[in-house]
């Protein structure tokens, strides 16, 4: 199972939101970058950096961020809010993301999205797909559509998406368990996919639910910053694992 520890950040300063509410904002650490270290510290590889801000703003916000979190530790960051041009790409890129995600851009400028894909490749773009009852939402989730989340994801594989981070926004920061159920349908009907889970991850257990079923991947967030999982309980899985 890899986990994907998640920096949300607001103001340069470590957040969590719930269920994608700005006005449900919690800090919970000033310096990302202290945070960062404390996950590469047990042995994390992988982390998940997204600019609330540049959600928010539509463009590229918190980089600077991003640069001390690539530039100072040895983590591989893949970095997702408010890219909708080809200069945050690159400014993101710059700045040490090795992967970005983009979400909203898939759904308002799908022709941009595609050349993102064309040009760098299903390895470092990946397709966020952000749910509520399986339609999909953007705009740092404050905006709905009628787009259903498995055509979805279908139109993007044909163009060579091989990551898709799906996060039910219903489950997400409210510590209540994770939508298995869905992944696995997920799982099921794109088989090759490399499928992360995001939201709702509460204790350990929800992560062995989600290996079990054949999901390998898994975003957490805000259990580990509100201690229903502790950084050693995620050294000892990362070591079983």
């Amino acid at each position: 199972m890899e986990i994907i520890p998640a920096i949300d950040i607001i103001e340069g300063k470590c957040v969590r939101l719930t269920k994608g509410d700005y006005a449900q904002k919690k800090v919970y650490n000033e310096d990302p970058l202290e945070v960062a270290k404390s996950f590469e510290d047990i042995g994390i590889r992988r982390l998940h950096v997204v600019d609330l801000d540049g959600a928010k703003a539509q463009h590229i916000v918190n980089h600077k961020t991003l640069e001390k979190i690539a530039t100072k530790t040895n983590l591989v960051v893949d970095f997702g809010g408010g890219l909708k041009t080809s200069d945050d790409l690159r400014i993101a890129f710059e700045c040490g993301a090795q992967m970005v995600t983009g979400g909203s851009i898939a759904v308002k400028n799908p022709d941009e999205f595609t050349r993102w894909i064309e040009k760098y490749g299903g390895e470092k773009i990946i397709l966020g797909a952000d749910v509520n009852n399986e339609k999909i939402a953007v705009s740092g989730w404050q905006e709905g559509t009628n787009l259903d989340l498995l055509p979805f994801i279908k139109s993007y594989t044909e163009k060579g998406i091989t990551q898709v981070i799906c996060t039910d926004i219903s489950k997400d920061g409210m510590l209540q368990g994770t939508n298995v159920l869905l992944y696995k349908k997920i799982q099921k009907e794109f088989p090759s996919l490399h499928l992360i889970a995001s939201g709702g991850v509460s204790q350990i257990s929800d992560i062995q639910a989600l290996s079990e079923n054949n999901i390998h991947s898994v975003i957490v967030g805000k259990a580990i910053y509100e201690g229903k999982i502790s950084m050693e309980e995620l050294k000892k899985l990362r070591i079983e694992n």
